[in-house]
């Protein structure tokens, strides 16, 4: 039987990337995903794909980027799952936009979704899972050791993501609530000339593919990582590898 086995695994912005393959790998693994996103069409074929790999889930199409819709939202998964054991907080909007042309919507927008959206999930999940003695929240961040341009909403968001959740850990860890968060991201093209350089051939191998990044989030969301919290972990991202 799974370590994951029954466990209820909210996953917001499951409608794609990352959010998809977590909830169709936890799926896999025999947990109830509760699927979050705002485009249901995405979310009734993900529903439909964690059924065929032997799982359960149920779709919840609500917009993170405010406090009622996610107290709803926790609410519904509570009454209808009896617990929440693990959030993945994936839910983003990525704006391509230059910094003098950006319009306060999109700014507000992209801060609302991947900051405000991060910290009402955390704040209302947190509270059950203080009740059942504990839980685990693995965040989405991005890696930015290398700026790119149009970006300045997105990475600001971010990187106020990675405070929130080193806080989080702090504050919670008496409450048994593990906070991490995972920061993957494509290298910069001087970045990548530069191993390239130094690596050849071998340049493959230290760049990590979406399925490592599933890889770690289900450690960090198993008992193997029982004593671990508040770690940021920074991931360079390259092309999937062949079968993968």
């Amino acid at each position: 039987m799974s370590e994951f086995q029954d466990q209820v695994v909210l996953v917001t912005g499951a409608g794609r990337g990352v959010g998809r393959a977590a909830a169709l790998a936890f799926a896999a693994r025999g947990a109830v995903v509760a699927a979050n996103d705002i485009n249901p069409l995405s979310l009734d074929e993900l529903v439909a794909q964690c059924t065929a790999v032997g799982g359960r889930a149920r779709a919840y199409c609500f917009d993170v980027a405010k406090r009622m819709p996610v107290m709803a939202l926790i609410s519904q998964v509570v009454e209808e799952w009896g617990r929440i054991d693990i959030v993945i907080n994936n839910a983003a909007v990525e704006p391509e936009t230059a910094l003098l042309e950006m319009d306060e919507w999109d700014w507000h927008r992209t801060l609302d979704v991947n900051l405000s959206g991060a910290f009402f999930v955390m704040q209302q999940a947190g509270r059950f899972m203080r009740q059942m003695g504990g839980g685990v929240m693995v965040n989405i961040g991005a890696n930015q050791s290398h700026t790119q341009p149009q970006r300045a909403a997105y990475l600001a968001s971010k990187a106020g993501l990675l405070d929130l959740t080193r806080q989080a850990a702090l504050e919670l860890a008496a409450d048994k609530i593990r906070i991490h968060a995972i920061c993957p991201g494509a290298p910069g093209a001087e970045y990548t000339h530069s191993l390239r350089e130094q690596l050849g051939d071998k340049l493959a191998d230290h760049l990590v593919t979406q399925a490592d990044v599933i890889q770690l989030i289900l450690f960090l969301c198993s008992q193997q990582a029982a004593h671990l919290t508040g770690r940021i972990i920074y991931c360079q991202c390259g092309q999937e590898r062949k079968g993968e």
